[in-house]
């Protein structure tokens, strides 16, 4: 079969992803998806948007950050008070995700413009050290806002997190990051990532993209989190301590720096991993579930080094290249 036309390559696009999100919710509804497996599924789609998130920041910019789970926490919590103070109404809900990104990116502005002068390590470990304080604060939020509950974790979220939002907040953010990346922006801060003083000199101001992209990464951290507050009945501040960037850091890398599919087959992935070792292994044994996944790590780093699709992305659709010798004249 030829290739198509960008528009009917959209539209060929758009009809699988609702007939994935039909056969879904269908089997769901019917039960051949238990409710268990189906928040497993729902945590694997909300783990994607945040991952996505931190793949424009580290895969396609080169900013190295291991404090993206503290955005994540932000939009949770955020958006956590919203509907525990005010109600849980669809208005109250829409709301509430829409502070919690944009308490989240809010956030990333305010600390992004020191801290991403710097590069590499550094700025590593500056993202550590604000993850950190952010983690100190979750523990302490009681003594000035009691309804968060401290160190004892949140409790009475409206649970309005539906399966359909989460599925189409992972679409958008993906077609977002998606268009990003190809247009000047992302092309620009793929030039920063590649060779940030060539940037420069080329007339590129790798100040602005670099914090642009970071803001627009922990805002959709900051909307995963407020997904993720919507769904799950409890918050707790070590959800979102520095073992959970470390996560999301390695969903990112395996899935193949600058790779948004990448991204998201391991995102998938790697939380239907984690739940399956829980089921298969014996109760004595759970604790061993990081020694496999760790050394499932090892053995992928020296079989693919370069992540699991490296900078490539998988098309559901090819598109329609030009015809050679001038004539644009292809068949759709």
């Amino acid at each position: 079969m030829g290739t198509v036309s960008e528009r009917t390559r959209s539209v060929l696009v758009a009809v699988v992803l609702v007939a994935i999100y039909v056969a879904l919710t269908t089997l769901r509804q019917a039960g051949a998806i238990d409710e268990y497996w189906s928040q497993v599924m729902d945590l694997s789609l909300i783990i994607t948007i945040s991952a996505v998130g931190l793949s424009l920041i580290y895969g396609f910019t080169g900013q190295f950050s291991l404090g993206h789970a503290a955005f994540y926490g932000i939009g949770a919590y955020v958006a956590g008070y919203v509907t525990k103070t005010l109600g849980g109404s669809l208005p109250l809900y829409v709301l509430a995700l829409a502070a919690g990104a944009a308490f989240a990116a809010a956030v990333a502005f305010l600390i992004g413009l020191p801290i991403l002068r710097l590069r590499s390590d550094y700025l590593g470990i500056a993202t550590l050290g604000f993850g950190i304080i952010v983690k100190v604060v979750m523990d302490n939020t009681d003594k000035f806002l009691p309804a968060m509950g401290g160190p004892r974790g949140m409790l009475g979220i409206p649970q309005v997190t539906t399966f359909g939002w989460i599925y189409w907040a992972a679409v958008a953010t993906i077609v977002l990051a998606r268009n990003l990346v190809h247009s000047s922006p992302g092309r620009a801060a793929i030039a920063v990532r590649e060779d940030e003083i060539a940037a420069d000199i080329m007339g590129i101001d790798t100040t602005r993209y670099k914090t642009l992209m970071f803001v627009l990464g922990a805002g959709l951290a900051g909307l995963a989190g407020g997904l993720y507050a919507h769904r799950y009945p409890f918050l707790h501040p070590t959800s979102f301590d520095f073992l959970k960037s470390l996560d999301v850091l390695l969903i990112v890398v395996l899935g193949g720096l600058g790779s948004l599919t990448g991204t998201v087959v391991t995102a998938i992935g790697w939380v239907f991993l984690l739940e399956w070792l829980r089921n298969v292994l014996p109760q004595d044994f759970l604790d061993w579930r990081g020694v496999i996944y760790a050394l499932v790590l090892i053995v992928l780093m020296i079989l693919r080094p370069q992540g699991l699709l490296g900078g490539r992305e998988l098309v559901l659709v090819p598109r329609r290249e030009p015809a050679k010798g001038g004539s644009s004249h292809a068949a759709a």
